[in-house]
């Protein structure tokens, strides 16, 4: 057995050994000073997600509630059928009131209504321009999809209602369309105006679209009132 020390004995051709320092030896592989762990990483973007999902969530309820505040305004709507609006005269002769409520009838036929109306106003300068107006109050959902449907089924009445096109509604809102039809006496301008609280037509014999959308804009000022 050789007398030297442990320390000065060669080693062979095996491994190198392992020096050991006072440096602690770390178990991770994790850089302490590096970038966050992935966990971390995905905290975060579930931060983003639910931060998103949030903003949708509230402008969705944005848009909920101005549907809501527009239906709660709209929806307390009444008709009325004055003896002069829009310089018209209501017509009270008894053919005027026949035909009047023919087309009341027909139209309530089509749509479910609380209350509906017909009524007749004649021009003053001239006989031949008189307005039929008829329609009625209900809850409506969908005003612009309902009076596109009653301009369908008006068309199966009278023909079809060509260049239908959405003209200014006016202060009371809502939707009001016109376009062009045929009738006995040649073709006239046909009107509706539709909000969530009431619908309603017009037919203007000897007027164009333009003039017809305008008259009816007054009409339904004079007429319509809500609350």
């Amino acid at each position: 057995m050789s007398d030297a020390h442990l320390t000065e004995r060669q080693l062979g051709d095996g491994p190198e050994p392992v020096e050991l320092t006072e440096e602690p030896i770390q178990l991770s592989n994790r850089d302490p000073g590096g970038a966050p762990e992935p966990r971390a990483t995905w905290s975060r973007r579930r931060r983003i997600g639910w931060g998103v999902a949030l903003a949708v969530g509230l402008a969705g309820a944005g848009a909920l509630g101005v549907a809501g505040w527009r239906i709660a305004e709209q929806k307390d709507t009444r008709l009325a059928t004055p003896d002069r609006v829009a310089g018209l005269t209501r017509d009270d002769t008894e053919r005027a009131r026949s035909t009047a409520d023919y087309l009341r009838s027909g139209f309530a036929a089509d749509i479910e209504l609380d209350r509906s109306f017909g009524t007749v106003y004649r021009d003053p300068a001239d006989d031949k321009r008189s307005v039929l107006v008829f329609g009625g109050t209900t809850l409506l959902w969908q005003p612009e999809r309902d009076l596109d449907s009653l301009f369908g089924l008006m068309a199966d009445e009278t023909g079809k209602v060509d260049g239908l096109r959405e003209v200014p509604a006016g202060d009371l809102g809502g939707v009001m369309k016109c376009g062009t039809t045929s009738g006995e006496g040649g073709d006239f301008a046909v009107c509706g105006w539709a909000d969530h609280g009431s619908v309603v037509m017009g037919m203007f014999p000897g007027r164009a679209v333009d003039d017809a959308g305008a008259l009816f804009r007054d009409l339904r000022a004079g007429i319509q009132t809500r609350g």
